[in-house]
């Protein structure tokens, strides 16, 4: 196809989405790089943030194009090879097993603390905060962890368990205001080592560990935001780890991003750059692989708040970016600041969910009240 009508190729798709080529909205895409409309067209959403990252073009308002984007489905109408062969992979290989379980602490979480430091705020938690009566980032954070706390029930002296314990955030909050001790696993060396260095003088204990290796008994299990690398095929697994962890009376919490789509809807851009062997579960995804297991107490969605926790982060990445390491060049800025905008998007328009599941085995007696 001639560069001419490449480029009213992409003119038509992004006027669909009221978005114009060079034009003086914010959210408007203006061009650096005549190369950008055939890379776009064959690649779809990879060739668009792969260019980005180039510099082949640039929006004012980067958040509010990817919501225009999302919103009218445009990434539906680029179905290329790219996001087939991410569909297949996500879909019929298990990608989460074994070293495979690890590689998304060395490619993504061992970037540098320096770098989550700057863009989380006053605690290291990298997940969605709850906003219903917070009005900063940091607030709302804190909000979300005492959530937490409150719909597991927790009483001091328990032993509570977080699969995935980022940088050890959650576990230092439940033993500081609930009295609990832990123990908390992620497969990340450099979260590792700071949670054990947070958490110190607490009674918790910090491993280098696959949730599958666990087999310990707990009054609490929880996960934020991890379930998101477990992978379709494992599903079942988290819950039977789960379910051998949990006393028959305890209570089990499950924070993760979901997606409305079927399952298996893979962004190639984002696997090759921001999350490899990562996939979004869909609900139906969910609730087939804890049939059996355990009583769903509670499905809370606060989707609509990560917009607002995104946004906190991206303000806070930029304004740090003077003072970060040098190894982060511009080309990683840009790919940051697209996966930040990007993902803003995704929440804005709603395309995904955040969910907050209370589990039991056999049912709290007399029923359960959630908090909000």
């Amino acid at each position: 196809m001639k560069q001419d009508n490449l480029k009213e190729r992409a003119r038509d798709l992004l006027e669909h989405a009221g978005i114009h080529l060079d034009g003086s909205a914010p959210i408007d895409l203006r061009v650096h790089d005549q190369r950008f409309y055939a890379r776009v067209l064959a690649h779809g959403s990879l060739g668009l943030g792969e260019s980005y990252m180039d510099g082949w073009w640039d929006a004012d308002d980067l958040p509010g194009l990817c919501t225009r984007l999302l919103t009218a489905g445009l990434d539906q109408e680029l179905k290329t090879l790219d996001v087939l062969l991410a569909h297949l992979k996500a879909r019929f290989i298990n990608l989460q097993r074994g070293e495979r379980a690890y590689e998304i602490g060395k490619v993504h979480y061992d970037l540098g603390n320096d770098l989550f430091r700057a863009m989380l705020g006053k605690r290291l938690v990298y997940s969605c905060g709850y906003w219903a009566a917070a009005d900063r980032l940091d607030d709302a954070q804190a909000a979300k962890l005492d959530l937490v706390c409150r719909k597991l029930q927790l009483q001091p002296g328990q032993r509570v368990l977080d699969i995935g314990c980022g940088w050890g955030e959650a576990l230092k909050y439940a033993a500081e205001h609930y009295g609990v001790e832990g123990v908390g696993i992620t497969v990340s060396q450099q979260q590792a080592d700071y949670a054990r260095e947070l958490c110190a003088g607490l009674p918790i204990e910090i491993r280098l560990q696959d949730y599958r290796e666990i087999d310990e008994c707990f009054d609490a299990v929880y996960s934020i935001g991890m379930f998101e690398h477990v992978g379709g095929k494992n599903y079942r697994s988290y819950f039977e780890t789960v379910r051998r962890c949990l006393k028959d009376d305890g209570l089990s919490l499950l924070h993760c991003i979901g997606s409305n789509s079927a399952p298996a809807q893979t962004d190639p851009w984002i696997e090759k750059y921001i999350f490899p062997n990562s996939v979004i579960p869909a609900a139906s995804q969910v609730t087939g692989a804890l049939e059996d297991l355990f009583v769903v107490e509670d499905w809370h969605n606060f989707g609509a708040d990560y917009d607002r926790t995104l946004s906190g982060w991206l303000a806070n990445v930029e304004a740090a970016w003077p003072t970060l390491d040098a190894s982060y060049d511009e080309r990683f800025r840009r790919m940051w600041r697209y996966y930040l905008a990007g993902a803003i998007g995704v929440f804005r328009s709603r395309r995904d969910q955040l969910w907050q599941l209370v589990l039991s085995p056999h049912g709290v007696a007399g029923g359960y009240r959630a908090p909000r």
